[in-house]
């Protein structure tokens, strides 16, 4: 089978759709991950070009279902080469305004997928990766250092996200195994179409001196160029997408 094989959690729709359609574009064969959205992610799989994309599910807080659904699209796939972590889960629960119950219940689905799942994913991915090197990419965002102020979970997933890219990173080199992460602020999705809808929608844009937000394929590019052969030397870097919103 020619081309990499790849496979990307949160696949059907936005960031995951876009990076998706780049390895596609490159060659690649794909693994899409889903959790509730099968057809949208049959469809996709179906107009991608090139051959040999499948189609997985999993709940991303279940480790076994996680075991089974990266085991199934290596087998699928015919190997692993690359894993992209993009799934995520973002809820607003501003700590004055939630319930104490509330409040534990949005921590643990938050750091339950975006960060556990990420880090079991990734266990999983590099039991196939071992002996044949391989890269991991991770998702993150510009939430991780600017902070959530009404979703504190979402930043520190994220900020542990990059951390475990980082410890990782190290880990995994001896095994040929490059790990990074890309940190987008706002990108315009059908997740983040209301938040981008005047009178909030101006203020968003103006947070960039380019007077604009992301578009999915620009975050797509950037994973494509951390997942190359020449991308080695970027392991344990986490790459600022923000149109320098936010600088550190």
């Amino acid at each position: 089978m020619g081309g990499r094989a790849v496979l990307i959690t949160g696949a059907s729709r936005g960031i995951g759709r876009a990076i998706a359609a780049e390895f596609a574009g490159a060659g690649d064969r794909v693994a899409l991950h889903h959790r509730g959205s099968a057809e949208l992610a049959g469809r996709l799989a179906a107009s991608l070009p090139g051959a040999g994309h499948v189609v997985v599910q999993a709940d991303l807080a279940d480790a076994e279902a996680v075991r089974a659904m990266v085991d199934q699209a290596a087998s699928l796939l015919g190997g692993l080469d690359i894993l992209v972590n993009n799934a995520g889960v973002f809820t607003p629960h501003p700590i004055t305004d939630v319930s104490y119950s509330h409040w534990q219940d949005q921590w643990q689905a938050t750091l339950g997928v975006n960060l556990i799942g990420a880090a079991n994913a990734t266990w999983c991915a590099v039991q196939h990766m071992k002996g044949r090197g391989g890269r991991i990419i991770n998702v993150s965002s510009r939430g991780a250092f600017r902070g959530e102020p009404n979703s504190p979970a979402y930043g520190a997933s994220k900020a542990g996200l990059n951390s475990l890219s980082q410890s990782l990173a190290r880990a995994l080199a001896p095994h040929g195994i490059a790990v990074s992460a890309v940190a987008p602020g706002f990108v315009a999705t059908d997740m983040t179409n209301e938040h981008l809808k005047p009178p909030r929608g101006d203020e968003i844009r103006a947070q960039s001196p380019f007077g604009r937000v992301a578009e999915p394929e620009e975050i797509a590019a950037a994973v494509l160029y951390l997942a190359s052969e020449r991308a080695e030397w970027a392991s344990g870097a986490v790459l600022d997408l923000n149109g320098a919103s936010y600088l550190r």
